[in-house]
């Protein structure tokens, strides 16, 4: 007969278990190696059930959101559960099974069980998900703009058992430390992420103990159950019908034909349908993305439009149905090159978001900045040692019906991540931060205006280094809406040493050389305003005025 748990009970292990969640990320937070990991927070940690749905998970990446879970899956369908066993440790980056995103964002996932007298119960799994600094590949960083096949992009884990008995195969760790440029740090990473495995583990196995395993599983089915009722009801508040958006993404980086996307939104009482057909096909370059990120992406949007501040769960994505052909942009196939598909998956979000902000002005903003803008700088320090700065770049975000826009905020697909410190890039790295500013252009005007961007210029303080970037919406600015302006594009500009002007301007960059002296200029753009802007009221015309940011 099915335990059926009382609903107190029940929301006492779901805090738990956001707690043990919470945990975890904390834990390899602070053990890791490097800064995009420790300073940035571009990782996530979560737990799921013993069939693999996510059942918590601390806030970090969204661009993670349900690619964990999928993680989980994809070793349960390879292994099958009687092949796991207590102590299992397992490692994934497959951007087209259950990695999801690219190589660099490595997932780890242990089996949780519970042993009594009589037997040992599979009752959940552990797992997170970082971005190393290094994976190997063709380039330092472990990812550019200019590969063309997965094998450039660095060393591939499919889903494969990285130890047993709570002991790491040596091995593999070999492995690893041979196909990698910095590999103290790499390794650093890893062990990071398997101490955030066994917090996990522990705070988990401390509920079922406290609980009883029966109590424990009958609680878990109902926060997913619970998940699912809240998201249908939520779901009713939608407005119904089928609404359409089409863009244009800048390029693949090889050619400089626009990339045509779009997506038909369908909404009904009971599902929440996303169908990309007719969306273009897998391209040359490498911002191509695949199906569990187009999953992650439209799971990001329906939560954003319905309750972000619910507790988070599988449940909660059960009315989310998600078309896509093989083979397209969204859902590229192994050999096809994914190292910057962040472009990709945050274009799927900004689709549907285009499609329903007419309909939910109150709930969503015009266009913002929208592409992480990866910067990537590599080269040897004065002492002859390498150095690896990847980070992500904040920008503006557009306005709403009723404010401006916020500005110098990381993107849609970054969430709960930061921009790199201006201390941390000046201690870590031979670089200098000459200007850290809002990019004030004028853009994005309107009866309420865009957040600005940002600028971030970096002078470089060794004899030689390369410079690789994405920074998409470099031709296609944010939108505006309802007669606001549309913002202001991203981009990077290269100023030599003892120059004014710069000698280039672009969004995707692949190995650039630089020397002492040379300047990178960062810029982010401004959000699209709401409105028009001749109804700007004055008294917030004279604050722009005062704060800098307009000429009186």
């Amino acid at each position: 007969m099915k335990k059926i748990p009382d609903p107190f009970t029940a929301s006492i292990i779901q805090e738990h278990l956001i707690a043990a969640a919470e945990e975890s990320f904390i834990r390899l937070g602070r053990s890791s190696q490097s800064p995009i990991i420790y300073e940035v927070l571009d990782y996530a940690s979560a737990l799921t059930d013993w069939k693999g749905d996510l059942i918590a998970q601390a806030n970090g990446v969204p661009g993670f959101l349900g690619t964990l879970s999928f993680a989980v899956k994809a070793i349960i369908e390879k292994f099958g559960s009687p092949g796991l066993k207590p102590g299992d440790t397992f490692i994934t980056n497959d951007p087209y099974s259950g990695g999801g995103n690219h190589l660099s964002d490595v997932a780890l996932i242990s089996p949780i069980f519970h042993q009594d007298a009589h037997e040992s119960t599979l009752v959940a799994f552990s797992v997170n998900k970082a971005h190393w600094t290094e994976v190997g590949g063709m380039a330092a960083g472990s990812w550019t703009t200019d590969s063309t096949e997965i094998y450039q992009e660095g060393l591939q884990f499919p889903i494969i058992r990285l130890g047993r008995d709570y002991a790491i195969d040596p091995a593999l760790e070999d492995l690893i430390a041979a196909n990698v440029r910095t590999p103290e740090r790499s390794l650093g990473d890893m062990y990071a992420g398997i101490a955030a495995l066994r917090t996990g583990e522990e705070r988990v196995k401390e509920i079922v103990f406290r609980h009883g395993v029966d109590l424990f599983l009958a609680c878990v089915e109902s926060i997913l159950e619970k998940g699912e009722a809240a998201a249908r009801l939520a779901l009713k508040d939608l407005p119904k019908g089928t609404f359409t958006a089409e863009e244009l993404m800048d390029d693949d980086g090889f050619s400089d034909e626009p990339v045509p996307i779009q997506v038909k939104v369908t909404i009904t009482d009971d599902d929440f349908i996303a169908d990309f057909t007719g969306s273009s096909p897998q391209v040359k370059g490498p911002i191509n993305c695949t199906r569990t990120r187009l999953y992650s992406a439209c799971r990001s949007i329906f939560k954003s439009v319905t309750d972000p501040a619910a507790p988070l769960n599988d449940g909660w994505f059960a009315p989310v149905r998600v078309v896509c052909p093989e083979g397209t942009v969204f859902t590229a196939v192994r050999p096809a090159p994914v190292s910057t598909y962040w472009e990709t998956g945050a274009y799927a979000v900004d689709l549907i978001w285009r499609a329903l902000f007419p309909l939910l002005p109150d709930r969503l903003t015009a266009g913002h900045s929208l592409s992480v803008c990866g910067t990537l700088i590599s080269g040897k320090n004065d002492e002859g040692e390498q150095f690896i700065l990847v980070e992500p770049q904040a920008g503006g975000w557009g306005a709403g019906a009723d404010k401006d826009g916020e500005s110098g905020l990381v993107v849609v697909g970054d969430g709960e991540t930061y921009v790199m410190p201006v201390e941390v890039c000046e201690n870590r790295y031979p670089l200098l931060v000459d200007q850290f500013a809002f990019d004030s252009t004028g853009k994005g005007r309107g009866k309420f205006r865009g957040g600005y961007g940002l600028v971030r210029d970096y002078r470089i303080d060794c004899d030689e280094a390369l410079l690789t970037t994405t920074f998409g919406r470099h031709k296609f600015p944010p939108w505006g809406q309802a007669g606001g302006e549309e913002g202001s594009p991203n981009g990077v500009a290269v100023i030599p040493k003892g120059k004014e002007e710069p000698v280039l301007w672009k969004g995707k960059i692949a190995r650039y050389p630089l020397q002492r002296g040379d300047i990178v200029r960062l810029i982010t753009g401004t959000g699209g305003g709401y409105g028009d802007p001749r109804e700007r009221d004055p008294e917030m015309i004279r604050e722009d005025i005062l704060d800098g940011f307009a000429e009186a």
